[in-house]
């Protein structure tokens, strides 16, 4: 029975590889796709539930295998040798039964406790599920083992990066640049950490390098093109160029695997809706998303959601409980989650990511429905010709903008881009900090990789502010050190900045209390975190941007009725901000009435927002009726 169980496995691995390939090479390909994210990190929904639920496990690093959810034990495969259950642990890791891929892998273990790949994999695979400190610890061994392979300096680097070490991160990717010069992967993720702590030149070049070194190496190009949004020196148009580049590499080789949809040329039918997130476990996304989901008029629209992460939380069900269908896509390669989207007759597909990481584009480019729309990851575009429209508003694209730098067509929402859903409980505002500290404190506590561009005019703020400070966010690091003697030079002392990581909902929100004044930074502009400081009554002053994504604040405030705080120069900038330190009783004014002002505008009108979300679907889906021939893509 057991020599017949191992027989079928060897047969299923046989019918599912290329023959033509020996087999450290199928091996190779399938490990390359697990890790460049070609296929993105696998494991089904309720196989994360059950590892949630085994996590007092005594190895402390993955769940107990039980004889019953296993039905195998440590003498599983007599007749594998180590290569054979390597390629098998693979296989499966590749198609996302991870709990397979881990027994295998451990079996190895078993008999050769330092097999480094093996190693490898487990800890690749315990990054997967989101067991950080796992990670680490495998990563690390493998690294002690074998300190001369580029792939394990490679894999501590994303571990690090993803653990909100970006500085040790730096040092893991470079590393494996010097073992291995033309390591593509290893500048992309370089690339990323860099951009992380706001080096954005360093970050551009390295992506840059990825690219040239690897031409099809679609992720490092979307993290190219994520972080030119960063970058002063680039437009709209620049950007657009690039995404131009962007879709001719990646999404045009893949036109003639486009399949006609089915779906019925009825405009005034009930429409089925499909969203694709990066996943819908608390990303800001998801906490705007969500308003939507719960106002939807399931009578004329039905939700489907297509997840594609493997996180599970308590927002995860909420978004469940608003869908009609739930399907996870984590596992699914672009042509098979294509390929599902099809059979599902969904009538119009929303992209919620971009080119942010853990984007499904290369499902869009595949045009698996008749009306694509991208919306809400970031406000700009995707650059796919199979992309038919953009969602913005009257304020991130006013009536004087050019649209002609977006491959989609634009439709502008009438009043707000966003509706905000804060992310838990909140306090009631405090009274405005200066008032019991004696000096003004300035903030922003935006992902630092918007702050560089900024730091030389909050340098100007605060010289025209005596005695006033300013707290970032940021991970610590030596790019701390460099920021201090910036600001030294400016005669700005150290003790006036101050740096805060990553917190928990509570700590994050109760940080406006000690704010009394944020500062919106640019070129790209804050998202949720202004609406945070507005909810939590701190008034943030906005330079208009360049771009969509550098009018946010614009959005934001025009919406609440504030247009005096929104800056259309440098020099206003600094103006709007040393004036209202200097009001206290307008300062004052605003802690106090702010959140009342977001509960009464359409900021927080989730029924009308979701009203005018919906009329924009409803006249997309009469658009592609009304067409002649085929739709667009």
């Amino acid at each position: 029975m057991e020599q017949a169980y191992q027989q079928g496995i060897f047969a299923a691995i046989g019918s599912g590889c290329n023959r033509s390939l020996p087999v450290a090479d199928k091996v190779r390909q399938r490990i390359q796709r697990i890790t460049d994210g070609t296929i993105n990190a696998t494991l089904p929904i309720h196989s994360a539930i059950i590892i949630q639920r085994q996590r007092d496990n005594d190895d402390k690093l993955f769940p107990r295998q039980t004889q019953q959810s296993r039905g195998r034990n440590s003498g599983d495969f007599p007749f594998m040798t180590v290569d054979q259950q390597f390629e098998l642990g693979v296989s499966h890791h590749q198609a996302g039964r991870l709990f397979e891929a881990e027994h295998a892998y451990r079996q190895i273990l078993t008999q050769q406790p330092d097999h480094s790949e093996t190693l490898r994999m487990l800890a690749i695979l315990a990054s997967q599920l989101g067991r950080r400190d796992a990670a680490m610890e495998l990563m690390q061994r493998v690294v002690q083992l074998k300190p001369d392979w580029a792939n394990a300096h490679y894999d501590l680097g994303i571990t690090l990066h993803r653990n909100n070490q970006p500085i040790e991160a730096i040092a893991a990717a470079r590393q494996a640049i010097r073992l291995k010069p033309d390591f593509a992967e290893a500048y992309s993720v370089l690339g990323a950490a860099l951009l992380r702590i706001g080096q954005l030149d360093e970050a551009v070049a390295c992506y840059r390098r990825a690219i040239e070194l690897r031409p099809d190496f679609v992720v490092a190009h979307s993290g190219l093109i994520y972080a030119l949004h960063f970058h002063p020196d680039f437009d709209a148009e620049k950007i657009s160029l690039e995404l131009r580049r962007w879709n001719q590499a990646h999404a045009e080789p893949l036109k003639k695997q486009i399949q006609p949809c089915g779906n019925t040329r009825e405009p005034d039918r009930r429409l089925r809706i499909g969203y694709v997130p990066p996943h819908f476990s608390g990303h800001v996304v998801g906490r705007c998303l969500l308003p939507l989901f719960r106002e939807h008029e399931h009578e004329q629209f039905e939700i489907v959601c297509y997840s594609n992460s493997f996180k599970v939380n308590g927002m995860t069900q909420d978004f469940q409980e608003q869908s009609d269908l739930w399907r996870n896509i984590a596992s699914l390669s672009d042509w098979q989650t294509a390929e599902l989207i099809r059979s599902d007759r969904v009538d119009i597909l929303v992209d919620l990511t971009l080119h942010m990481p853990a984007n499904r584009l290369g499902v869009f480019a595949l045009k698996p429905a008749p009306v694509q729309v991208t919306y809400l990851g970031y406000c700009s575009s995707t650059g796919l010709e199979t992309m038919d429209y953009r969602l913005s508003d009257v304020h991130l694209d006013p009536p004087d903008s050019d649209l002609s730098v977006y491959s989609e067509q634009t439709i502008r929402l009438p009043e707000t881009y966003w509706c905000y859903n804060p992310g838990g409980p909140a306090p009631e505002p405090s009274p405005a900090p200066a008032l019991a500290a004696g000096y003004i404190t300035f903030g922003c506590l935006n992902n630092f990789a918007k702050v560089s561009p900024a730091l030389d005019l909050w340098a100007e703020i605060l010289i025209s502010v005596p005695r006033s400070r300013l707290i970032l966010h940021s991970d610590p690091g030596m790019h701390l050190d460099a920021l201090h003697d910036r600001f030294a030079r400016k005669g700005i002392s150290p003790d006036r900045l101050e740096f805060q990581g990553k917190y928990p909902w509570p700590k994050y929100i109760q940080s406006y209390d000690r704010i009394d004044i944020a500062l919106d930074p640019f070129p790209w502009g804050g998202g949720i975190t202004t609406f945070d400081a507005l909810w939590m009554g701190v008034p943030v002053v906005s330079l208009v941007g360049r771009t969509a994504v550098g009018r946010g604040g614009t959005s934001i405030l025009r919406n609440l009725g504030l247009p005096e705080l929104i800056a259309r120069t440098p020099e206003q900038y600094v103006k709007i901000a040393t004036n209202l330190a200097r009001d206290m009783p307008r300062l004052a004014e605003l802690r106090r009435t702010l959140r009342a002002r977001m509960k009464a505008s359409p900021l927080m009108d989730a029924p009308r927002f979701a009203r005018n979300v919906e009329a924009a679907y409803r006249q997309m889906w009469r658009n592609w009726c009304e067409s002649v021939g085929q739709p667009r893509g």
